[in-house]
């Protein structure tokens, strides 16, 4: 298999940074991980946090930047991406009332072309993360998802694939992988349960039902260049599971490389 580069989404330990940012960063540098994906910035300044990052060793990967922040501020959003060292810039997530029809994704998909045409110009990288809505409404004969991707160009978005969410879905994350390959540069590597409402339970790495071995290999076949690693909600001290979730990524994956 080949190197994968080892990310953390900043969300999992939200309140940990809303309480310090810049120690919580230090902290997780000092764990392992080798990059981080943000969710917010901490109010610092991107000459600040540019300035941290490089002095703690950690490489920004990109950023999750709201639907409303591609709308109302994307020039900002690149600007301050760049000036960190990240490279993509990603939409998280499409709120109920943007999407409950198949217009409104098709509008979605032309916005979010024109979005990615003018970050690659400006040498950024678009993508998009999905959730589990994203398999449940159908744009013309294809699940949104895929709709999202035969709607536009390679060049302009990318495929950020939580595959927590696509399994939660009903689909076979193993399936979907290499159905990306060349368009997959971000891979969100979580494990779950169900609890008894059926609702998503996110665990550690290891605890819960994603095959993520074999979602590793299927990554790395596909060209994936960051396993990013996130857990919504903590059942430990979240500190504690992003450790503990490192430590799998080491046993099963990085010590048999």
């Amino acid at each position: 298999m080949r190197r994968i580069g080892i990310g953390l989404q900043l969300y999992t330990l939200r309140n940990e940074t809303a309480a310090d940012f810049t120690g919580t960063l230090r902290k997780v540098a000092q764990l392992g991980y080798e990059g981080v994906e943000f969710a917010g910035y901490g109010g610092l300044q991107a000459e600040e946090l540019g300035a941290l990052l490089s002095e703690i060793g950690l490489k920004a990967i990109g950023s999750h930047v709201s639907l409303q922040s591609l709308e109302e501020d994307l020039q900002g959003q690149i600007d301050y991406i760049k000036a960190i060292g990240g490279q993509y810039l990603i939409c998280p997530y499409v709120a109920d009332e943007r999407r409950g029809t198949p217009e409104d994704w098709q509008k979605l998909f032309a916005f979010f072309e024109e979005v990615g045409a003018e970050v690659k110009k400006q040498g950024l990288t678009f993508a998009y993360h999905n959730h589990a809505f994203e398999f449940e409404l159908n744009v013309g004969d294809e699940y949104v998802f895929d709709a999202m991707y035969s709607s536009t160009t390679p060049e302009s978005v990318q495929v950020e694939m939580d595959v927590c969410w696509v399994q939660f879905a009903g689909q076979d994350p193993l399936a979907y992988i290499p159905r990306y390959a060349g368009r997959l540069p971000l891979l969100h590597l979580k494990d779950f349960n169900k609890d008894e409402q059926g609702s998503m339970q996110t665990l550690e790495l290891g605890q819960g039902v994603v095959d993520l071995k074999g979602v590793i290999a299927a990554a790395s076949d596909a060209g994936v260049e960051w396993l990013i690693v996130e857990q919504d909600n903590c059942q430990n001290p979240p500190l504690q599971s992003v450790e503990n979730s490192l430590n799998w990524v080491k046993e099963n994956y990085l010590l048999s490389l």
